[in-house]
């Protein structure tokens, strides 16, 4: 199992990561939450990861906290829960936000992420209440205060491609983006933040 890579940041197009390692380059995906608070590229990061072994493949997962991964590996443990869908409840919610919509049973909020049902989000509450309790206030795996950087493409569009990759389609990418006050002056990292935001505390 690999639990953690420390090395420097190669490149990043969401969902993925290229970390390099004494030279062996790691592809890595992780929650959009995650690319929030990354160095430029070039610089040093270091990540928590979960490993995936399939018979197609394996597949690595990365996080800044040990909370987001906990929380990850509990939700793999949830019956109709995958790797895909998890990486989507973390990108729309940080690890206290979930705890509470867990602890009230708010199945709307949930029911905004994409891929999550009603049947789902009421299985999510029931299956997750008692593996939640150590959740919350996780540090940060990254070194904070470091710019994030190196950004090769428009942010818009690099925002909008990493919102399909979770699921939601390109008319919601397409409401969601056009929402977000002052889109065109702010990082890719910020319009998903707020758009992600928006969409879990609409009505």
């Amino acid at each position: 199992m690999i639990g953690r890579l420390r090395g420097t940041l190669e490149d990043k197009q969401p969902p993925w990561l290229l970390i390099d390692v004494n030279g062996v380059g790691y592809e890595v995906e992780a929650p959009l939450s995650v690319f929030f608070d990354l160095p430029a590229q070039g610089q040093p990061l270091t990540l928590l990861t979960h490993l995936i072994v399939k018979e197609d493949g394996h597949s690595l997962y990365g996080f800044l906290s040990a909370d987001d991964r906990s929380l990850f590996r509990s939700l793999l443990k949830v019956s109709g829960v995958g790797a895909k869908l998890a990486l989507a409840i973390l990108s729309g919610v940080s690890v206290d936000e979930f705890v509470r919509l867990v602890n009230e049973g708010d199945t709307a909020a949930l029911t905004r992420v994409p891929g999550i049902g009603k049947k789902t989000a009421e299985r999510l509450i029931v299956e997750m209440r008692d593996r939640i309790t150590d959740l919350g206030g996780g540090a940060p795996a990254v070194l904070p205060g470091i710019d994030p950087g190196g950004r090769s493409r428009d942010p818009v569009t690099e925002a909008s491609e990493a919102l399909k990759s979770l699921g939601y389609k390109p008319a919601e990418v397409s409401r969601m983006v056009r929402q977000v006050s002052g889109g065109a002056e702010l990082s890719a990292e910020e319009i998903i933040r707020q758009a992600l935001q928006s969409q879990v505390k609409s009505s």
